[in-house]
């Protein structure tokens, strides 16, 4: 199984894409960290990021999705973020590294489980807010650098996927990485 990750800036159309592929037939693993904005803003915190539970909480949702079974008949996973996004986050954030988080950044790097090549969905050119995403462009920028720090640091190659139409993004992905099955 190749577990392939995408990341970007918030608000680059990850979803989008990934959307996109799902239908072309790939497996996907959804974003955890707006699941969790979400069950907590309807849990009534307004600055979930804030709280001393929101990484780990990110990190275990994660784990859970990543290790879930999936069709033996796949060969290519594609997920909206990894682990090394959430401790870019929690850099970001200024918090310090928890146990759980760096207990599955450890899990991840002895057992290979993602593919070294990341793809970075290039920005847009701008950053739309939403209720979990309340970060203006210029933050945005600032953020995508601390991912590209974290994944460089982790030995992760970049492969950009340029900024444009979301089927021609989509289609850039695929010739590098094949059919789904």
């Amino acid at each position: 199984m190749k577990r392939y990750i995408l990341t970007g800036t918030p608000g680059c159309g990850k979803t989008s894409i990934l959307r996109l592929l799902e239908v072309a037939g790939y497996r996907v693993v959804e974003e955890a960290a707006t699941d969790v904005n979400a069950i907590r803003h309807a849990q009534g915190i307004s600055e979930p990021h804030m709280q001393p539970f929101f990484i780990d909480d990110i990190v275990n949702l994660q784990k859970r999705r990543q290790v879930q079974k999936i069709d033996p008949s796949s060969t290519v996973q594609f997920f909206d973020r990894s682990p090394l996004c959430t401790y870019a986050l929690s850099r970001w954030l200024s918090f310090p590294i928890s146990p759980v988080l760096a207990a599955e950044i450890d899990r991840i790097a002895a057992e290979r489980i993602y593919e070294k090549q990341v793809f970075f969905i290039e920005n847009l050119g701008f950053c739309e807010p939403t209720a979990a995403r309340r970060i203006s462009f210029e933050d945005s920028l600032r953020f995508e650098k601390v991912h590209e720090d974290v994944y460089r640091e982790f030995g992760y190659e970049r492969v950009s996927v340029t900024a444009g139409d979301v089927h021609g993004r989509v289609r850039q992905i695929i010739s590098y990485v094949g059919s789904p099955t």
